[in-house]
């Protein structure tokens, strides 16, 4: 049989942290592997073939079909699979992969933070955007930040000021388990110092007023985004979120953008949705982009083209929402047709000829037709106030059968 791969974790106290098991195999591995820091704190060994990690990581699976039948052993920071390396050696080893996990950072600051599982949120930077942390700001959240480098807290510093939490406290923990680990605290106005550690987590108490994305639910305000008036509005935007029903890991192709509203709500629903927001104007393009990373998910995926053409060869999506360019020869077909069994599909429609194509479908394929007419007050002669119409919407939302006998 092929030997298993092993992962070992490493604390910041590095070798003598290690327990004699430990240490023995790593020493009696042919190949050990890891990042230089972690390689530099193993005693050499005759014969043993040090590698460290390929840069960058796309080809990881080559990488390691280079050492065969070898033992091997990887090194890593912590728990390797907390925001660690063990997440993309199970993708590719599967079972062969062994896993020994030191203490994680995340233990180790909830420790000497004294917060529990349940009062404080993880969130990690280690390699993504910075932006990323926004979705989960909001007045007195406990935060616990794995930072990528020195950078980070000014980073994160700068990001709490702009969402007006700029008396939150930010503690830097340095080296945490290390006999030389460190604590210090800054105030987010105030920025961080100049010595920073390399190897650190952050914890946030964040303090200040609630502003207008501090909220999960859907419907934020439409002052929350940047937009031409290419704008989903709040309350046909929520309407069309909770048929489209995110979940865990699904993903939404949002076909005509705009400003990409609807992605991005289906986005804040949960760290493991994914989107996808298709958008042939230019500018509209890139204020997708602002949107995305001002409200707390960078990770959307845009694509610039006019649908249908742009669809070709994107994954499969668990849901669709068609705001824009409905009447595109053959769109609403495909986006049937590309629906993973029990998606759903929702369009709006605001003229004429896309009601038509709406009710047709509807005729054909069933669903639920929807007609969204909402009206809010506003300024009328003066003194008085009176109710002022938006722009009717039709909605039809469709869920694709599970089986194909239900689709016949």
């Amino acid at each position: 049989m092929t030997p298993p791969v092993t992962v070992i974790g490493v604390g910041a106290d590095g070798w003598d942290g290690l327990v004699e098991p430990t240490r023995q195999r790593i020493l009696d591995a042919d190949v050990l592997l890891g990042g230089d820091r972690h390689l530099a704190l193993i005693p050499p060994v005759d014969g043993q073939v040090r590698r460290p990690w390929p840069r960058p990581l796309s080809d990881l699976d080559g990488f390691l079909a280079e050492f065969g039948d070898a033992r091997v052993v990887a090194l890593a920071s912590g728990d390797p699979f907390v925001s660690g390396i063990g997440t993309r050696l199970a993708a590719i080893l599967g079972e062969r992969l062994e896993s020994i996990p030191a203490v994680s950072s995340v233990a180790l600051a909830r420790s000497r933070m004294r917060w529990s599982a349940e009062s404080s949120t993880v969130v990690t930077l280690v390699g993504r955007d910075p932006n990323t942390l926004r979705r989960e700001l909001a007045p007195g959240a406990r935060l616990l930040v794995l930072s990528s480098d020195e950078s980070t807290p000014a980073a994160v510093a700068r990001i709490l000021v702009e969402h007006g939490l700029g008396d939150s406290r930010v503690t830097v923990l340095g080296d945490l388990g290390a006999v030389d680990e460190s604590r210090t605290e800054f105030t987010a106005s105030d920025g961080p110092g100049t010595s920073i550690p390399r190897l650190h987590a952050l914890a946030i108490e964040a303090r200040g007023p609630a502003g207008p994305a501090t909220s999960w639910a859907t419907g934020l305000p439409d002052e929350a985004f940047e937009h031409d008036g290419q704008l989903t509005k709040r309350d046909q935007r929520a309407s069309a979120l909770s048929r489209l029903a995110p979940r865990p890991g699904a993903l939404l192709w949002d076909v005509g953008a705009g400003a990409g509203s609807v992605a991005i709500e289906w986005l804040r629903a949960h760290p493991t949705t994914a989107a996808i927001a298709v958008e042939h104007h230019p500018d509209r393009a890139a204020r997708i982009v602002r949107n995305a990373a001002r409200l707390g998910v960078p990770r959307l995926r845009l694509v610039t083209g006019r649908a249908p053409d742009a669809l070709a060869d994107l994954p499969a999506p668990d849901a669709i929402f068609v705001g824009g360019g409905a009447t595109a020869d053959g769109l609403l077909d495909l986006c049937r047709d590309a629906l993973t069994p029990g998606g759903r599909l929702v369009v709006h429609g605001v003229t004429f000829e896309t009601e038509e194509l709406l009710l047709a479908a509807f005729r054909a394929h069933g669903g639920e037709l929807t007609r969204l007419s909402v009206e809010h007050a506003a300024p009328l002669g003066g003194r008085f106030h009176g109710w002022q119409p938006s722009r009717a919407v039709t909605q039809w939302a469709w869920t694709k059968p599970l089986t194909e006998r239900e689709n016949a």
